[in-house]
């Protein structure tokens, strides 16, 4: 959670706002990616790509 937090106080600092959609997206793609190899859903995430 304390790189969450980083992130959070980064983009804020900066004012990056517009790279929280990216990170999230990352983020959503990453955790996929991971239970997709792992899980009885595989054969239905592996139709979304």
């Amino acid at each position: 959670m304390d790189f969450l937090k980083d992130m959070w106080l980064f983009l804020k600092e900066r004012k990056k706002y517009w790279l929280a959609p990216v990170i999230m997206v990352l983020l959503i793609l990453g955790v996929l990616i991971v239970f997709g190899g792992s899980s009885a859903i595989a054969p239905f995430i592996y139709t979304l790509f």
